[in-house]
């Protein structure tokens, strides 16, 4: 019997080494106690690890070891072994990462699921509270995560809030950023993420508040889904949860007057300009796709935050990505001048794109435009729901397939869709055309001037459309 003592519950470096040297070993599942630190010894002993093969050849699919590093990550005692046992199956069935039906497989699955989940809780809900210490300001938060992610999750943080000095405190261990190194420390406990002195005037809390009561859509409301999304033991650490009974207890009011006048719930403009400019620094330091590294930076929205017309590209270009506006290079010129033809006036549309970061293939000096992926649109498709909830234009207007695929949430072609109008879930009306790109791209000038002038005619469409809605 062989007894592993592992550093820390998410040490998977160690778990690593260790597993490689008893799989060579050929050491059976069975014969294996998996621990995290020191453990009294019992009263039969235990056989050392074997050596380490050095130069023994051993390895095993990319897919087993990104699924074993999220796995193990899971607070059930028992991962160590089931990954040890799945590698041992790996040895002789190396296609077992396929056999999705697998018992063993689907279970770790499940905990690597979990994980993820837990990550992207940890991400959508730690709130930080403006502290005070001797070198200045310090921004602290609380969070109790399920699973051992804390560690995990520390450089999404550093690249989030990169110039801010921060803590995040858990029951576990702390981890600390000053702006150039990142530090851990013990557990903590709540208190030391609390404002004593005037919490209800921290600047952070009052802009939560602001977004959520601005971007809050009773028409939308589904109780049961806001829950499963945002369960009630996060509410303790989020400020805008303070919100939640009011804004429930209002919605249903709220929607039979947006119903009996048909227009929206009335909001502060100065709330909804707050909310939109906190949404637009967020995506500033998106990281949700790979889009984000070679990318020059974010290229958000613009317009009035209270256009009646809103306009979803594809992506940014290459001039898009260089100036940080959206539609500004040769396609957007060719857009302008249509809108002039159709009497639509820009300056009341909100302009936004599917995608928010240039994708590209890089062929000499040049930056070669390269569409993006579904992955990539659903990755970004969560800041155009948010631009659409606080704008709340009458129209949306796709252009091109993977603005409509943004808008729909599905993949929907130009020529079966383009030319009506498709109720939307938000309320809103949505639109499909092609983008002003295609035309640029068509090499005979026929065919271009005729797709032209199409453009233009449902341009005019949407125009009178936006006329008759108003």
């Amino acid at each position: 019997m062989h007894r592993v003592s592992l550093s820390a519950p998410d040490d998977f470096d160690g778990w690593r080494a260790a597993a490689r040297r008893l799989a060579v070993a050929g050491v059976d599942p069975a014969e294996i106690v998996w621990q995290v630190g020191d453990a009294p010894g019992d009263l039969f002993g235990h056989d050392p690890l074997p050596p380490d093969p050095m130069r023994a050849a051993f390895s095993v699919p990319r897919a087993f070891v990104d699924l074993a590093q999220m796995a193990i990550l899971h607070r059930a005692p028992e991962r160590f072994a089931l990954l040890y046992a799945l590698l041992w199956r790996l040895r002789d069935r190396p296609g077992l990462m396929e056999d999705r039906a697998d018992p063993l497989l689907r279970r770790i699955d499940a905990l690597a699921k979990a994980v993820r989940r837990d990550i992207h809780k940890m991400r959508a809900f730690v709130r930080f509270r403006e502290m005070a210490d001797e070198d200045g300001a310090r921004f602290v938060a609380w969070f109790e995560p399920e699973h051992h992610i804390t560690r995990a999750n520390a450089g999404f943080f550093v690249r989030r809030f990169a110039s801010m000095r921060w803590s995040i405190l858990t029951p576990e261990l702390s981890i600390h950023w000053n702006g150039e190194t990142l530090n851990e420390g013990p557990g903590a406990r709540r208190s030391g993420a609390r404002r004593s002195d005037a919490p209800d005037g921290d600047p952070v809390e009052a802009l939560w508040k602001g977004y959520y009561a601005a971007i809050f859509n009773p028409a939308r409301l589904k109780t049961g889904a806001m829950l499963s999304e945002m369960p009630k033991k996060y509410w303790r650490n989020l400020p805008e949860a303070a919100l939640i009974p009011d804004l429930i207890a209002g919605a249903q009011a709220r929607e039979a007057a947006m119903i009996a006048t048909t227009s929206v719930a009335p909001r502060r403009p100065e709330d909804v300009a707050t909310a939109w400019a906190a949404l637009r620094d967020d995506a500033m330091g998106c990281t949700r796709c790979s889009l984000h590294g070679p990318a020059t930076q974010t290229v958000f929205g613009e317009g009035p935050i209270d256009a009646p017309l809103m306009f979803v590209g594809e992506q940014p270009g290459d001039q898009e990505d260089l100036a940080g506006q959206p539609f500004v290079g040769p396609a957007g010129q060719l857009f302008d001048a249509a809108l002039a033809q159709a009497g639509v006036d820009r300056s009341r549309a909100y302009v936004t794109n599917a995608v928010k970061h240039f994708k590209f293939e890089r062929q000499g000096k040049r930056r070669l435009h390269q569409s993006p992926d579904a992955g990539e649109i659903q990755a970004c498709r969560w800041w155009l729901k948010q631009e659409i909830a606080l704008v709340r234009p009458r129209l949306i207007v796709a252009l091109g397939a993977s603005a409509a695929r943004a808008m729909l949430g599905k993949a929907v072609t130009i020529g079966a869709t383009r030319g009506t109008p498709i109720p939307l879930s938000d309320g809103a009306e949505g639109w499909v055309t092609v983008h002003p790109s295609y035309l640029l791209r068509l090499p005979d000038a026929a065919r271009r001037a005729e797709e032209q002038a199409r453009f233009v005619a449902e341009l005019r469409m949407v125009g009178e459309r936006l006329t008759a809605l108003a």
